[in-house]
């Protein structure tokens, strides 16, 4: 049996996706408190004949041994968003406050897809197909917690790892890059310390208001002026906290950072650059105590192995024409996917699907609209199209994993 054949059954079972992707949207659950979703992923995955397990509170792995082969690892993330839903759609969140506003339910019911055309098609491949679905992908917490509950002693390693993620491009489309495709992403928190005093009576006191105005005046010149033009680099200060009256010179005040990077060298000397002007503009001010750094949320690179990306690539290629599959730019988004597959000493590929209907896409490209008409992840208003998205995403997971699993009585490929 041929990759073709296995994807003659897909049209029968994607009512089942529809609905499992609606059922997912309906009801969607924030990071770490994935519990209705697990449970509906070992269901899925008990019913297809995979051996599941709990790893990581909300993780979800399911293991399908099918011979001698490689061992290959596909990945989905399951959590959702603290976001309010507004797209009006028919089957949007029940859960006041939270939405699937970046497609890890379409993730969910891809994998869920994919896995369930290998294990009606074992005829066709013999090897190990790990399917496991993550939680608390948007905290940077999930990858982390199932290696720590000890995923790799409790699955085989797999030879090769994949993962993927819907984006604002056109659907059907499938983007594919070697070397970096999501950047390495740091939040900090910084807390520098004034003296207070009564706001009519300034010379008594260490402003930090001011101390916080000079620091983050400071750190816009570190991409300027430290970071080699043409190299990628971000540092954001998102919020900068400090008093509570207008007559009262508080005694500290708080920024919020948030770091880009594609290289480690460069996450390196920003990190470096960002405490040494912290430090010289607290003892220029004359701060009373050291400011304190707290590093959190912290996102891996995400960097393409070549040749798996190569390979990959071809078999898309070759099963969906090569016009509709291109390399795409790194973004500047962050995942931790890439722990998982670090974890194992595993090369893995990850891609990008498009999910905006091509009429829309194109009338906003023509235009050139689209990052103001074509609301992207994260938006309240992010819906992407069920169709073709959910097809093309199981294709992408289930063709990535034949490109590694040997053909049933063959030696690999």
């Amino acid at each position: 049996m041929s990759i073709p054949d296995i994807f003659a059954t897909l049209d029968a079972q994607l009512d089942w996706q529809r609905d499992l992707y609606k059922d997912l949207h309906r009801h969607p659950e924030l990071s770490s408190e994935e519990n209705r979703t697990a449970e509906r992923i070992e269901s899925e995955l008990a019913g297809i004949g995979y051996a599941v397990q709990r790893i990581g509170g909300t993780g979800v792995v399911g293991v399908l041994e099918n011979g001698t082969g490689a061992t290959v690892l596909s990945r989905a993330d399951i959590d959702a968003l603290p976001v309010t839903e507004d797209t009006g759609l028919d089957y949007s969140s029940e859960n006041d406050g939270v939405m699937h506003a970046c497609g890890h339910d379409m993730h969910i019911a891809c994998l869920l897809g994919a896995a369930k055309l290998l294990a009606e098609h074992q005829d066709a491949w013999s090897g190990t197909h790990i399917a496991l679905f993550q939680p608390a992908e948007e905290t940077a917490a999930g990858a982390q917690a199932m290696i720590d509950d000890g995923l790799v002693t409790k699955v085989p390693k797999p030879d090769v790892a994949f993962g993927q993620h819907v984006m604002t491009t056109e659907a059907g489309a499938v983007g594919t890059t070697a070397g970096p495709v999501l950047s390495a992403g740091d939040s900090l928190k910084i807390t520098v310390y004034g003296r207070g005093a009564h706001g009519s009576m300034p010379h008594n006191s260490v402003d930090p208001v001011v101390l916080a105005a000079s620091i983050v005046l400071r750190l816009q010149t570190i991409v300027s002026r430290e970071i080699e033009p043409g190299h990628f680099a971000v540092v954001t200060i998102g919020a900068s906290n400090a008093g509570t009256k207008s007559n009262i010179i508080p005694d500290r005040a708080e920024l919020l950072l948030n770091l880009r990077t594609y290289d480690e060298g460069i996450r390196t000397h920003i990190m470096e650059s960002i405490a040494r002007i912290v430090r010289g503009e607290c003892a220029t001010a004359g701060s009373p105590k050291d400011p304190e750094f707290e590093y959190y949320d912290q996102f891996p690179l995400t960097d393409n192995d070549a040749d798996t990306n190569a390979r990959v690539t071809e078999a898309f290629a070759a099963h969906f024409g090569a016009d509709r599959v291109s390399h795409t730019a790194p973004y500047t988004a962050s995942e931790d996917f890439s722990r998982v597959p670090d974890a194992f000493g595993t090369p893995y590929a990850y891609w990008t699907v498009g999910c905006v209907p091509t009429d829309v896409y194109q009338k906003a490209v023509t235009a050139g609209t689209v990052s103001k008409d074509i609301p992207a992840n994260h938006s309240p208003c992010f819906a992407p199209a069920i169709d073709p998205t959910l097809a093309v995403g199981t294709q992408t997971q289930a063709v990535a994993a034949l490109a590694y699993l040997a053909p049933a009585g063959g030696a690999g490929r």
